[in-house]
């Protein structure tokens, strides 16, 4: 008997292969493990499930020993890629299991949505919440300026007006927390950047030219507020150099940066 997910169909293995620490820790969530088609003498029956979490947290079972730890080992690789996948496990040949059948485990990574915080909703922070909307992110957009608020409420993107300093202390950093720095202000960029670079975050970002950045990081060595390591933490300039041009394009390169900063590539990694 077989019996396939809703969602996400999957008809054929896929390799999941593991990644960097460094990015497998940027995704949280469940796997979900679930029974799509038995042989023979199993454990479990098709329908049986259980969910993982990448630390090897498991709820429920699929049937114990050493195929389930199999599984929870498929569920982790697949959490760290994003890719479902299905996996066949022979019970005697795989796992010296008695029972001796064969089981096909469907595993679907259950992921977290990416949270985007943009400081400055001006036109580049405007255009970026729009894309990274249609992108799957959820947005917040935040600026001391009501004007600005308010036209920033049309994109549908969650909007905070108030002092910048203040509002960061209220972002709820960790593995999905996503930062765009891009405020009117010199001094209140550093001050963000003083604030966020040491806390958790998958992406922090900060806009301006060359020379704007090289005077920031003067500053805030000097003053002693960041390390040289927080420092090469930041994306800065943020977004990809593809020469762009006006608020739309460089909202595009940044967008750019976020998705490959989402799902573990490098501008370096084969196509």
């Amino acid at each position: 008997m077989t019996i396939w997910p809703t969602l996400g169909i999957c008809t054929w293995p896929i390799k999941c292969a593991p990644m960097p620490k460094v990015a497998a820790d940027r995704r949280t969530g469940w796997a979900l493990c679930l029974v799509v088609e038995t042989k023979g003498s199993t454990p479990r029956k098709v329908g049986a499930r259980m969910r993982v979490q990448a630390n090897g947290r498991v709820e429920g079972t699929i049937g114990g020993g050493e195929f389930e730890k199999k599984v929870i080992v498929n569920a982790q690789s697949c959490l760290q890629t994003g890719i479902p996948g299905l996996f066949e496990h022979h019970l005697l040949h795989d796992h010296q299991m008695c029972c001796g059948g064969t089981v096909k485990v469907y595993v679907e990574p259950e992921m977290e949505q990416a949270q985007l915080y943009i400081f400055g909703a001006g036109h580049v922070g405007q255009a970026l919440a729009r894309m990274a909307l249609e992108a799957g992110f959820s947005v917040t957009l935040f600026d001391d300026r009501p004007d600005y608020i308010a036209q920033a409420g049309q994109c549908q993107a969650q909007t905070l007006l108030g002092d910048f300093i203040h509002l960061a202390g209220q972002v709820p950093f960790g593995p999905n927390c996503y930062l765009a720095i891009m405020t009117y202000n010199h001094e209140i960029d550093r001050q963000l950047l003083a604030h966020c670079a040491p806390r958790q975050w998958a992406y922090l970002g900060f806009i301006g030219s060359k020379r704007k950045v090289m005077i920031a990081e003067k500053m805030l060595l000097s003053l002693n507020q960041l390390s040289p390591e927080e420092i090469g933490e930041i994306d800065m300039p943020m977004g990809l150099d593809i020469g762009a041009q006006g608020p739309v394009e460089i909202a595009i390169s940044i967008m750019a940066r976020l998705i490959m900063v989402k799902n573990n590539k490098t501008e370096n990694d084969e196509r």
